[in-house]
């Protein structure tokens, strides 16, 4: 079945790059088709196309890449990759690439974790989001 809806992400005049650097982050990823104005690729087989558009739009955290996460580690992996060369951690566990694409890394668990005022409280202190930390917040 083809999607009928795809993500659509201007860059200034690093699409490939970008997009060659997201693939390598997850499994079930690669570049479809690219060109020197755009390129399409697929994450986690979820299809996306980017395009170098120039200076005239930006990326802003209005639109997101949300990445659920299993544990710690996993966390750990993706907020080290996204961050690498020049990206911008925020709170909450978003952050910024190096590209000016905006990702929320978020364990599974923290809906959960923050249904409680608790661990909401510690998730607002955060920047990467720490396990352990909201585990223990609501503890007691």
């Amino acid at each position: 079945m083809t999607n009928k809806i795809t993500p659509f992400l201007w860059f200034d005049d690093k699409a490939e790059e970008a997009a060659r650097f997201y693939v390598s982050l997850f499994p079930r990823s690669a570049i479809t088709s690219a060109s020197p104005m755009s390129v399409a690729f697929e994450l986690e087989d979820r299809p996306y196309l980017a395009l170098n558009g120039g200076p005239s739009y930006r990326l802003s955290p209005a639109f997101s890449l949300y990445v659920s996460c299993k544990d710690q580690a996993e966390i750990d992996h993706f907020w080290k990759a996204l961050l690498s060369d020049g990206g911008e951690p925020s709170r909450c566990g978003w952050l910024v690439d190096r590209f000016g694409l905006s990702w929320q890394v978020i364990p599974e668990e923290l809906p959960q974790l923050i249904s409680d005022p608790r661990g909401l409280q510690a998730m607002l202190e955060m920047n990467k989001i720490d396990l352990a930390a909201l585990r223990a917040s609501i503890v007691g």
